[in-house]
């Protein structure tokens, strides 16, 4: 497993600073219950095609304990989990789940305080007949996602980072969040001005 030492103290949003827009989730796949903790981890990737949630349900016994469980569901229409699979993967260790489609059972995933990233919620669920390959490529929230990718999620948004740029881009980030401790407010007014009105006179702005 990777090592993501460091990752949950980096906001998303310093990540997203760092990072292409493309390794950025795209706004549909969110929190489903409020202020969740901030996860990071190594992917463990999941596809599963429409109406059909097998290879998720395979995924809470098998991905290592510290995993984001980041599933391509092939649609919205049914759900990929409820409050038995996201309390089993909870007690296995598992950090989160990242669903590019719907769940349900909201209230007990709520309650037991499991982190879940989704599209929404769907009482009905999916079947389980369709075996595929778990670990290969995904697409979830317009990101492709390899399997120990670091994934880190809070209700700002969700970031991946790919596995090969792992080490520079943790060591980005906390560079930058000590520089963004150590600097008032005023600083950062008087930088930000500056900046702003060079843009404002390039721009050929009067005001």
């Amino acid at each position: 497993m990777s090592d993501i030492t460091g990752f949950a103290e980096i906001p998303p949003t310093t990540l997203a600073d760092l990072l292409d827009r493309e390794q950025v989730m795209d706004l549909g796949i969110h929190p489903l219950w409020p202020t969740p903790p901030r996860v990071a981890g190594p992917a463990f990737t999941v596809r599963c095609p429409p109406g059909d949630n097998l290879m998720l349900h395979a995924a809470i016994h098998r991905a290592a304990p510290g995993s984001v469980v980041v599933v391509e569901a092939g649609d919205a229409d049914w759900a990929m989990a409820g409050g038995n699979v996201c309390a089993v993967a909870q007690r296995n260790g598992i950090a989160a789940f990242v669903i590019d489609g719907v769940i349900r059972d909201l209230a007990e995933v709520r309650e037991m305080g499991f982190p879940v990233f989704a599209r929404g919620v769907v009482p009905k669920p999916g079947t389980k007949k369709a075996v595929q390959p778990l670990g290969g490529p995904v697409r979830v929230g317009g990101v492709q996602v390899n399997a120990g990718d670091v994934v880190v999620a809070d209700e700002e948004g969700i970031v991946v980072v790919p596995a090969a740029r792992m080490e520079d881009v943790r060591a980005a980030a906390l560079a930058k969040l000590a520089q963004e401790a150590a600097e008032s407010l005023d600083d950062w007014e008087k930088a930000h001005r500056a900046k702003i009105d060079k843009a404002l006179a390039a721009g050929g702005f009067e005001g």
